[in-house]
C-alpha cells in the first residue's frame, strides 16, 4: 500500500463522516415530521424517503466496511506507515459504530419506523431485518473487544499520530476520533477488559507483544465478523481470466463504457440489479494523444495519467468510494463479470464527451445519489454527465427510492434497445466461460438485467 492510498483512505473516511452527519440531520427532521402527523403509518412519499435514507446509509456503511477491511494485514504497510493505517481504519470503524448507535437512539423505541427499516427490498438487494442486523453488530461485546486494542493504541499515541498526520484529511481523522470515541464505551465495559486479558496470550503468540499489531488485527477481526453477518465471502479475489482481458482490451476504444460485477462484494448490496458499477474508458495514452486531449482537457492531468500503471497504458475515469479518479483499466478488470457498450458517436463527439467527463475528475463520491447536482458523482453519473445530449444520446433518469437515478443496468438496457449505445462484449461466467459479442452478448444481457443473481 502506498502513502497515496493511505491519504485517499483518510479523505474517504472524512467524506463519509460528513455524509453520515447529514443523514442524521435529515433523519431527525423526517422523524419529527412523521410523528407530528400522528398517523402511525407511512404515506407513499414517506416510504420513499425512508427507503432513500436506508439505501444511502447502506452504501456508505458498505464503503466503510470495504475501506477498513482493505487494511487486512500488517505486512501490507511499510512499518513507518502502520500508525496512520491504524488511525484511518479505526476512525472509519468509529463512524460505523456512531451511525449504528444513532439508528438505535432514533428508531428503536419507534416500532412503526423500526418495522419499516426491517422491510426487504428486492430491487436494491436489501435483506429483511437490516435494522436488526445493524443492532446486532453494535451490541455484540465481541466486536467491542476487537476494537479495544485500537482504542488503547490511539489513546497512548495521540501526540505521535498528530505529528505524523501530514494532510488535512489525516488531521481530520484525529478530530473524528475525539468526537466519536466515547461511542465505543469500551473503557467501562468489564467484559471487554476481561476478554482482552483472556485472549492476550494467543494474540501475543500470533502477532507479538506490540499494541499496534494487535490493534490492526483487532480491527480486521471486528469488521470481518460484520462482513460474515452480511453473508459475504471473505477472501474472494475477483478477476477476469487473462485471455478474456486481452480479448476485451483489444476490441475497446475511447468512449466505451465498462460495466462490471464482483461476486460477494459490498457493491452488490443497496444497488439495483445484477450489474452495479460503471466506468468511462478513456483509451491508451497514445489514443488520447491522437484525440489531442493531452493538449486540452487532460493536459493538467497528463503526468498523473502517465504514472498510474506502467504495466498497462489504458485508462478509465471511475467514481468509487474515494471519489472520481483516473485509474488504470486494471481496476475495473478486477471483476468477475464484465460488459462493454459503445456509444453511437463519431470520433469528434467521443472526444467532446471524454473532455466533459474529465471535468469532474477528483470530485468526491456521492453517497446520496443526487443527479441534480454535480459537486459529487456516483459511477454512472460520470457517464451521464459525459454523454447526455451529445449526438442522439439522451438519458431518461428513473426515480428510485425517492431520487432520479441512472443505474448501470439502465445503461445496458439502452444498449440492448439500440438506444444510443451498442453491446460490444459480455463476459458472464455464471452463464458461459466464453466472451460473447454482438447478438449473443445482447441475449446474455437480457438474461441478467433486472436480477440480483443469475445461473
Amino acid at each position: 500500500m502506498s502513502i497515496e492510498e493511505l491519504q485517499r483512505g483518510a479523505v474517504t473516511v472524512v467524506d463519509l463522516a460528513s455524509h453520515f452527519h447529514g443523514l442524521k440531520l435529515r433523519a431527525s427532521e423526517f422523524i419529527d415530521a412523521f410523528e407530528a402527523s400522528e398517523r402511525g403509518y407511512f404515506t407513499p412519499d414517506e416510504d420513499e424517503q425512508t427507503r432513500h435514507l436506508l439505501v444511502s446509509y447502506g452504501q456508505a456503511r458498505n464503503a466503510l466496511f470495504e475501506l477498513v477491511t482493505s487494511f487486512h494485514s500488517t505486512e501490507r504497510f511499510a512499518e513507518e506507515w502502520r500508525p496512520l493505517a491504524l488511525l484511518t481504519a479505526y476512525s472509519g470503524a468509529l463512524v460505523l459504530v456512531d451511525a449504528a448507535r444513532f439508528l438505535r437512539e432514533m428508531f428503536h423505541d419507534r416500532p412503526v419506523v423500526r418495522s419499516k427499516l426491517n422491510e426487504p427490498d428486492r430491487v436494491f438487494g436489501i435483506p429483511a431485518g437490516t435494522y436488526d442486523l445493524v443492532q446486532k453488530s453494535l451490541t455484540s461485546p465481541v466486536h467491542a473487544w476487537h476494537l479495544y486494542h485500537a482504542f488503547m493504541y490511539v489513546s497512548e499515541n495521540r501526540d505521535m499520530l498528530a505529528e505524523m498526520a501530514e494532510t488535512n484529511a489525516q488531521r481530520h481523522l484525529l478530530e473524528i476520533v475525539n468526537q466519536l470515541e466515547s461511542r465505543l464505551d469500551v473503557t467501562v465495559d468489564r467484559f471487554v477488559l476481561v476478554r482482552a486479558r483472556v485472549r492476550s496470550t494467543s494474540l501475543n503468540q500470533r502477532f507479538g507483544t506490540g499494541l499496534l499489531a494487535r490493534a490492526l488485527y483487532g480491527l480486521q477481526k471486528c469488521v470481518s465478523r460484520l462482513i460474515a453477518d452480511c453473508y459475504l465471502k471473505v477472501g474472494h479475489q475477483p478477476g477476469l481470466p487473462s485471455t478474456i482481458e486481452a480479448e476485451i482490451e483489444q476490441q475497446m476504444r475511447p468512449g466505451d463504457v465498462v460495466i462490471v460485477r464482483k461476486e460477494h462484494a459490498f457493491t452488490n448490496y443497496f444497488l439495483p440489479g445484477y450489474w452495479p458499477h460503471a466506468a468511462l474508458y478513456l483509451g491508451s495514452l497514445s489514443e488520447l494523444q491522437d484525440l489531442k486531449l493531452n493538449e486540452t482537457s487532460l493536459q493538467p492531468h497528463w503526468t498523473q495519467l502517465e504514472s498510474l500503471d506502467s504495466s498497462r497504458q489504458t485508462r478509465v475515469l471511475e467514481s468509487m468510494k474515494d471519489g472520481v479518479r483516473f485509474r488504470s483499466l486494471s481496476n475495473p478488470f478486477r471483476s468477475d463479470a464484465i460488459a462493454v457498450i459503445r456509444p453511437r458517436l463519431d470520433r469528434e463527439q467521443v472526444s467532446t464527451a471524454i473532455a466533459r467527463g474529465c471535468q469532474h475528475a477528483n470530485k468526491p463520491y456521492d453517497f446520496d445519489f443526487d443527479f441534480t447536482t454535480a459537486d459529487k458523482l456516483v459511477c454512472t453519473e460520470v457517464v451521464y454527465r459525459a454523454f447526455d445530449q451529445i449526438g442522439d444520446i439522451n438519458f431518461a433518469l428513473t426515480k428510485r427510492a425517492g431520487r432520479l437515478t441512472l443505474s448501470a443496468e439502465d445503461l445496458l438496457q439502452m444498449a440492448v434497445d439500440g438506444n444510443g449505445f451498442d453491446p460490444l462484449a459480455v463476459y458472464c461466467p455464471a452463464l458461459s466461460s466464453e466472451l460473447q459479442s454482438a447478438e449473443a452478448g445482447t441475449e446474455f444481457l437480457r438474461r441478467t438485467i433486472g436480477r440480483k443473481s443469475v445461473s
